[in-house]
């Protein structure tokens, strides 16, 4: 994929950006055949996204029981944590619809190690996928939702560390970058995306947008290569372009 490859639309504020992002992946599902996959983030954006998503507006609209829910990453902590991403999908959406139990896939962070939950969500994914190769003709995932930190990460994929460079691995436990381990999806999974979509807010996150969009291989987030599209979600503050 080029860095051409690209959409970007900027919103006025947070708010406008969740909406329309909710509509756009309600439009996506409802546009496809049979199941549909979407990989999910953790943070405050998307957390917004994912309310509007359970509004009844939309809701009532979405075909929950082919939609299957996954993460890109996760705090190896207790699934009822605070910090965990899970928690806050559960809590800002799945909880909220009417989603089949069977379609939830949280990454597993008791009663296992960090490898171990990374072993066991890539045996997860593959089940999900029918096979152990990813191609690029047939995408792991339909949408794959990322935001990017300050220091230009995306998932728990952070400068620096080893998982930037594993080739094989669907998903690696990422261990020293924060006060808990971190499992996350590598960029082979990510990659195996026919949508990726990037929400980012405020002008923290405006200098390392613009240098994703430029493909910027000095930080994480400028090497996601998409087989398919990526679109760029920002409010107005986040955008490199905005005045």
């Amino acid at each position: 994929m080029t860095v051409t490859d690209t959409t970007e639309q900027v919103f006025e504020n947070a708010e406008v950006l969740a909406r329309t992002v909710a509509e756009w992946l309600c439009e996506l599902a409802l546009a496809s055949d049979g199941r549909f996959s979407v990989c999910l983030s953790g943070g405050s954006t998307p957390r917004r996204m994912y309310e509007r998503l359970a509004t009844p507006a939309i809701a009532s609209r979405f075909p929950w029981p082919r939609v299957h829910w996954f993460w890109g990453d996760e705090r190896f902590v207790p699934p009822d944590d605070p910090a965990s991403n899970y928690r806050m999908a559960r809590e800002a959406l799945l909880a909220r619809a009417p989603v089949p139990g069977g379609n939830v896939h949280p990454i597993p962070t008791q009663g296992v190690s960090p490898e171990q939950a990374a072993e066991a969500y890539e045996v997860t994914l593959k089940r999900y996928h029918g096979a152990d190769i990813l191609g690029p003709d047939r995408p792991l995932f339909d949408v794959t939702l990322l935001g990017i930190g300050d220091n230009g990460h995306t998932a728990s994929l952070f400068p620096g560390q080893p998982a930037l460079r594993e080739t094989r691995r669907w998903a690696v436990a990422t261990i020293g970058v924060d006060s808990e381990p971190r499992i996350t999806l590598t960029y082979p999974a990510l990659d195996s995306s026919r949508e990726v979509a990037f929400l980012a807010t405020g002008a923290g996150k405006r200098d390392m947008v613009a240098r994703a969009r430029t493909g910027d291989r000095e930080i994480p987030a400028g090497l996601v290569r998409p087989v398919g599209r990526v679109h760029w979600f920002l409010d107005r503050a986040a955008s490199p372009g905005a005045k």
